[in-house]
């Protein structure tokens, strides 16, 4: 008999402190994998690197509004870090995919010290990704509203790459701390304040953070083991 299964990256979807609707289907859990052969560890001169990212400001989709309450775009939630470049020790870059229409928060963020560029420079095909990936020193992202509000645990593949290639990660939590380790290598944030220190913690330890994200990706990322739990849980093998 055909039976339906059904998988999510949002590791929390289901749980009692996430509120997003289960549509009474019994969503399991698993995460991004990445193929450690691929995404060896790359070291770079701190001194000479910065933290980076790739994004789109607002992507295809608007806001959500569910339980009277609206969730934001990704656009919201970097508006609230925009200072962040002038109180953390390194320099900040965004391959950011923004719209013309949106020339005064791609203004506010130059003027701020974010250096834009686009990504399809840096991101054209998977062999440029990578390279742009494992010359950065550490990656500091956002996410979306509705990811960080939910507490969904919802974790980018992105980020994992970064990881994987020894390179800390400064990340918004989304509720993901609930089930991987944070504070060396991977460093979730909530406010202003706390994306700052942990900015200037991974700078003065820099080489302890990059063992720690390579670390975290070999323990929680290796697509032998979350591929091989997935057709476990799929019944698969």
């Amino acid at each position: 008999m055909a039976m339906n299964l059904f998988f999510t990256i949002g590791e929390n979807i289901g749980k009692s402190d996430c509120p997003i609707p289960t549509g009474g289907i019994p969503w399991q859990p698993t995460r991004q994998p990445v193929v450690l052969d691929d995404w060896p560890i790359v070291r770079s001169p701190l001194e000479h690197s910065r933290f980076t990212t790739i994004a789109n400001w607002r992507g295809p989709y608007g806001p959500v509004l569910f339980g009277g309450r609206t969730f934001g775009l990704k656009v919201h939630e970097f508006r609230k870090f925009i200072t962040l470049p002038r109180l953390a020790p390194l320099p900040f870059e965004i391959a950011l995919n923004i719209h013309p229409n949106d020339h005064k928060d791609l203004g506010a963020l130059r003027d701020h010290g974010w250096r834009i560029i686009d990504p399809l420079t840096v991101a054209s095909d998977p062999q440029a990704f990578r390279h742009y990936v494992q010359e950065s020193a550490a990656e500091f992202s956002v996410a979306q509203g509705i990811y960080v509000d939910t507490a969904s645990g919802w974790f980018a593949d992105r980020t994992v790459r970064y990881l994987a290639s020894g390179k800390p990660a400064l990340v918004q939590d989304t509720g993901f701390a609930q089930n991987l380790p944070t504070g060396q290598g991977l460093i979730a944030f909530k406010t202003l304040d706390e994306a700052a220190e942990g900015a200037t913690r991974i700078a003065r330890n820099y080489d302890q953070h990059c063992r720690a994200a390579r670390s975290v990706a070999e323990r929680y990322f290796n697509s032998d083991d979350v591929l091989t739990r997935f057709l476990q849980n799929a019944g698969i093998g």
